[in-house]
């Protein structure tokens, strides 16, 4: 199993590419200025030994000596063996809708993004519970199985866009009854599924549902993504950006069906949470699962992560010793040095 221990470090590549916009940019600035100055044939008279590559590769590999230096400040690990640990905790399905209509604005960026930060962040804080994902539209599919891997459930919560499900629609209920089979046979503690939508259920019984997971030992919570006002859907249409339209051509606005997530959560003894531009509700629910009698679970974990950051340390000090070597000019000793054949004699 490989990992980074300190993640956080790899955005310092991004200079990467800008010391790249600056060093092609000054390369052309130089070549203007040298034009001006004199012609070519001039030039190479003057400086017989300047040399256009030597320097474009010194700071290739420079480049890469930098990149070794930023990977080995991450700290690469591998893990050496898999352990079986037992660990305290409940089990958490979030149940994400991904409709159309969670792309309305009313809660900035949109619906969708706000919740994936939302569950991001409660993610950041699970130490020992279970988590899975499902994403619903017209139907509901398993994003992530249960799981105790919380770097893999963020990997899969960022890939999570309306394109992931082939049927638009609302299946509250679909989703409801996947989660509710979705929890680990073997495990007798406490379960709870979060239900993240507008609440505009088209499809099935979601109430009937989330009443049958609380008769099974399954609380139901739910959070309402959007306002009272609602707002319209964006599409892009030509290139630009326009909003979904009825067949009469007027601008359809999605509301948040706050009554339906009510009765959702009442039905499956839990508590309803609105999503505001100021929070989304998760903190709050957090507190609720936190509240619940933790079980004990076995999961299997690597240990013995063992750093690998002396590699790229190495790698990085030797490119940039090779740096040192190479010479911005030719050498004015082997410049005229063929290896088959006589040298050409300098004037």
């Amino acid at each position: 199993m490989f990992r980074f221990a300190q993640p956080e470090y790899l955005y310092g590549l991004i200079i990467i590419p800008v010391l790249i916009i600056f060093f092609w940019y000054s390369r052309i600035q130089r070549k203007k200025a040298m034009a001006r100055f004199a012609q070519k044939e001039t030039l190479d008279f003057l400086t017989p030994n300047a040399s256009n590559s030597r320097p474009v590769l010194k700071f290739i590999v420079l480049q890469f000596a930098l990149a070794a230096i930023v990977v080995a400040v991450a700290r690469p690990q591998f893990g050496s063996k898999l352990k079986t640990v037992k660990r305290e905790g409940v089990e958490l399905i979030i149940a994400l809708d991904v409709s159309n209509s969670m792309m309305a604005e009313d809660i900035q960026p949109n619906r969708l993004e706000r919740a994936k930060r939302a569950i991001s962040q409660l993610v950041d804080k699970l130490d020992e519970d279970r988590i899975g994902l499902v994403v619903f539209a017209g139907d509901a599919y398993t994003q992530l199985p249960i799981t105790s891997d919380y770097v893999s459930a963020k990997l899969f919560l960022n890939a999570i866009s309306p394109e992931v499900v082939p049927t638009q629609g609302t299946a509250i209920g679909a989703a409801i009854n996947l989660a509710a089979n979705s929890f680990s046979p073997q495990f007798t503690g406490n379960k709870a599924i979060i239900v993240i939508t507008d609440g505009e259920n088209h499809e099935d019984d979601a109430v009937g549902a989330a009443a049958a997971a609380a008769q099974n030992g399954i609380i139901v919570h739910t959070i309402g993504m959007g306002l009272p006002q609602g707002g319209p859907i964006p599409v892009i249409r030509n290139g630009q950006k326009d909003f979904r339209r009825d067949k009469d051509g007027t601008v359809v606005v999605t509301k948040l069906d706050e009554s339906m997530l009510q009765e959702i959560a009442a039905a499956g003894k839990g508590v309803y949470v609105r999503a505001n531009n100021a929070q989304v509700g998760l903190n709050n629910l957090f507190g609720e699962i936190n509240k619940m009698e933790k079980s004990e679970m076995e999961s299997q974990v690597y240990e013995d992560y063992e750093d690998q950051f002396q590699y790229f340390v190495a790698m990085g000090l030797f490119l940039i010793l090779f740096d040192f070597v190479i010479l911005e000019r030719k050498n004015k000793y082997l410049k005229n040095f063929r290896l088959f054949g006589e040298s050409k004699p300098t004037l």
